[in-house]
This record gives C-alpha cells, sequence and structure tokens, in this order.
C-alpha cells in the first residue's frame, strides 16, 4: 500500500485515479481548490485537501506533499487565459517537483499530453499554444530531475466507457478518461514505469501489460 497525494484532485481522470487506488489499498489525498468539491472527493474514498496549488511556494508545496510516497500531477487551468495556463501548467507544476524533492517523496507521476514535445507544431498565435508549450516545458523539467518520474501523456480524452487496453499515440487518436487512469494507477504500482513517458491512445494491449513492455 501506498500513501499518495493527487494534485488537481477535482478533475475527471483524478477523480477516477483515486478511486482506482483507494480500491486496491492505498491511501489517497486529493488536493482541491474550492472546499464545496470535497464531498465528490471524499465519494472516491480519498481525503480531500483544500489548497491552492497556483499561489503556494515552494516551501508551502514542501509542506503539502511531506510524508506522501509518491506525487501525482493532475492539475490544469482548463483552458481560459495564456497567464493562467502558463501559471498552473508550467509554474505550479514545476515548483511541486522541487517540492517533491525537498520533502523526499521521489516518486512523481505528470498527465501530460501526448503531443508535448518541441515539435507540438502549436503556431503562438493559436490560442492552444500556452498549453502545449507549457506541457512540453513541464515534461523536459521532470525527465531532467533527480525524481523518480513517469509521464503519462494521453491524447484527446473522452468519456467513453475504458476498455482496459491502449496502444502508442502515434498517430495521436483518443482515449478514454478512464482508461488513463488506470494508466496512472498502474504505473504507480510498477516500477517498471520510472523513467518512462507513455503517450496512449485507446488500443489493444492490456494497460499492466503495456506498463511492463
Amino acid at each position: 500500500m501506498s500513501n499518495v497525494i493527487i494534485l488537481g484532485g477535482h478533475g475527471r481522470v483524478a477523480l477516477l485515479t483515486a478511486q482506482l487506488l483507494t480500491a486496491r489499498g492505498d491511501t489517497v489525498s486529493s488536493v482541491i481548490r474550492k472546499a464545496e468539491q470535497q464531498d465528490d472527493v471524499r465519494a472516491t474514498g480519498a481525503e480531500p485537501v483544500v489548497a491552492d496549488i497556483e499561489q503556494l511556494d515552494i516551501a508551502g508545496l514542501t509542506e503539502l506533499v511531506r510524508g506522501h510516497d509518491a506525487v501525482v500531477w493532475s492539475a490544469g487551468a482548463g483552458g481560459g487565459s495564456a497567464e493562467r495556463t502558463w501559471a498552473v501548467d508550467r509554474d505550479a507544476a514545476i515548483r511541486t517537483m522541487h517540492a517533491a524533492l525537498e520533502a523526499e517523496v521521489h516518486r512523481y507521476v505528470l498527465v501530460s499530453w501526448s503531443d508535448a514535445g518541441l515539435g507540438h507544431g502549436v503556431p503562438e498565435d493559436d490560442d492552444f499554444f500556452a498549453y502545449a508549450e507549457a506541457k512540453t516545458i513541464a515534461d523536459a523539467v521532470l525527465r531532467d530531475s533527480a525524481l523518480d518520474w513517469t509521464v503519462i501523456a494521453p491524447s484527446t480524452l473522452t468519456d467513453d466507457e475504458p476498455t482496459g487496453s491502449v496502444e502508442a499515440a502515434d498517430p495521436s487518436s483518443s482515449i478514454a478518461r478512464g482508461d488513463v487512469a488506470a494508466l496512472v494507477a498502474a504505473a504507480l504500482h510498477d516500477d517498471a514505469s520510472v523513467g518512462k513517458t507513455f503517450r496512449v491512445n485507446t488500443g489493444s494491449t492490456p494497460i499492466e501489460q503495456f506498463v511492463r513492455d
């Protein structure tokens, strides 16, 4: 059993991940920004923690993650202004990586985007540019860190029924949020996932096998 903290705990992937982890016997703390979201988190079996990770500095985030065995980053600005996208998807994400190191919580799983990278191809005048670039930078910082990292990089998310099977996202297509959550949970329980980036679509390889291979 592990003690996991999920940042961005009210997102749909995060809620599904918390439910899977608690069902496996893990203890889960889900960080949320709004107190009115606490009941949704408790329904998954996780314990809600109200904190604004966009505003917390490294010291505050260090105290937030201290004592856990693993950090899951599943937070995001959710669209809107580019300024807030930079603040959450890049800056806050990077601060939590530093905080995890300070708190000696070495296991870190980040939920990203399948096309993140220097070749994402989104032009600077596109409204999506800030998101694409923020994910690219955050992923790169994590990979260069001393953390035991895994990047889960799904293609377009859907609310379809999860299949339990995935494949490498080339070309990018779509994947059910439930399958992304299952991939996060599987990665946390399998050290074979450390140091790997999983760019995924719905596919034909069972998730547990995909993580090991």
